[in-house]
């Protein structure tokens, strides 16, 4: 196995370019939706107006140029070339940050928190920037077969890191991100100063706890979340091939089906394009199209899902919890997380702050940096 770190840029053909726009011109479209709200889904004129403007007015090559922007590399990890970004901070005391993205997104979701971080009005507030796409999303390569499950991915990037020479940094992430950085607190335990996570997960306790009336109401959407919002994850924990057929071939159909989560998880107040700007939204799209991981990246859901061992962990431990993002009870969390230094419950945001909320994020991960010293 190769530890050569090579530079990596963004240069998606013009060839795939003008394959998208003629894709979106072609479009077969299915009959409306027969309710007026999105209970059955993205609405097609919605979707409509989003793929025009994907085909028409959308400008890939800036958001490419602002991926360039930052240094991004690739590096072979357990037989898989990871693609990672790294941004050193002009303060050579900064704190190592390690950043994991979730479903359905990308570093992209990342891009204009990284500023925020690594050069902040206080230099003791700044952090060292890596932020690796997850296997089988974004530019991360694809794997072949089966066991990148989120315990293997936080193997890797416990491995990146030390081939960073970092021996101690902190790890955030959200979605996906949340089930790796707290997996590496159980794997990588010796090198890390704390995890940040903005959807913290553990299991219920096999002891009773009490729960007090916040507690209570997460108990109360996690309920209704498992009843009537989880149809993405129930398909791609078990049927992520059959998925990805359409997802490969329909721009439109990926666009819908990422679509259809940012309107469940954005605080939008029923406008998505104010609360995140479509531009955002599409660039989190065209890195699933241009890449072709709508399939590969549902696998990390047939791989995890159901199954993925939630240890216990006493590395110290924040969350900073958005209102429109999922909830857990804060008595199970302690269970999980047994140094849990930091919880904010913030007033407004979503399941996607980085994009929804930059300056809050950012402010909270000071903050949690802060309570470590």
């Amino acid at each position: 196995m190769s530890s050569v770190i090579e530079p990596y840029r963004a240069e998606i053909a013009q060839a795939d370019l003008d394959d998208l726009r003629a894709r979106l011109n072609s479009t077969r479209w299915p009959d409306r939706e027969t309710v007026d709200d999105w209970s059955q889904g993205a609405r097609l004129e919605t979707v409509q107006e989003l793929c025009r403007y994907w085909a028409d007015g959308y400008d890939w090559r800036a958001t490419e140029a602002r991926l360039n922007a930052f240094p991004q590399f690739t590096t072979e990890i357990d037989g898989l070339r990871i693609h990672f970004v790294h941004v050193r901070s002009p303060h050579p005391d900064a704190v190592p940050l390690l950043l994991t993205h979730g479903w359905p997104s990308s570093i992209v979701e990342y891009l204009d928190l990284i500023q925020l971080l690594t050069d902040p009005p206080d230099p003791a507030d700044a952090f060292h920037v890596i932020c690796p796409s997850l296997p089988g999303h974004g530019f991360g390569e694809r794997p072949t077969g089966t066991g990148w499950t989120v315990q293997r991915t936080a193997e890797a990037w416990a491995a990146l890191m030390a081939r960073l020479g970092y021996d101690d940094y902190l790890a955030h992430g959200g979605d996906w991100g949340s089930w790796v950085s707290a997996a590496l607190g159980s794997t990588d335990a010796a090198h890390l100063r704390g995890i940040h996570l903005t959807m913290p997960l553990a299991r219920p306790p096999e002891h009773s706890v009490e729960l007090d009336e916040r507690d209570r109401a997460a108990m109360a959407r996690m309920q209704s979340f498992g009843k009537n919002r989880s149809g993405y994850a129930a398909i791609q924990s078990t049927r992520p091939q059959a998925l990805g057929y359409g997802l490969a071939d329909s721009p439109a159909g990926q666009l819908a089906w990422i679509l259809d989560r940012f309107w469940e998880w954005v605080d939008h107040e029923g406008d998505l394009d104010k609360a995140i700007g479509r531009d955002r939204l599409l660039d989190i799209v065209s890195m699933y199209w241009f890449t072709n991981t709508g399939a590969s990246s549902g696998r990390l859901f047939w791989e995890s899902f159901a199954d993925e061992p939630m240890r216990a962990t006493d590395v110290p431990t924040g969350c900073s919890v958005f209102p429109k993002d999922a909830w857990m009870p804060r008595a199970w969390a302690r269970e999980r997380f047994t140094d849990l230094r930091y919880w904010q419950d913030l007033p407004d945001g979503g399941h996607f702050p980085a994009l929804e909320r930059p300056e809050v994020l950012a402010r909270e991960l000071r903050l949690f940096n802060r309570a470590l010293r």
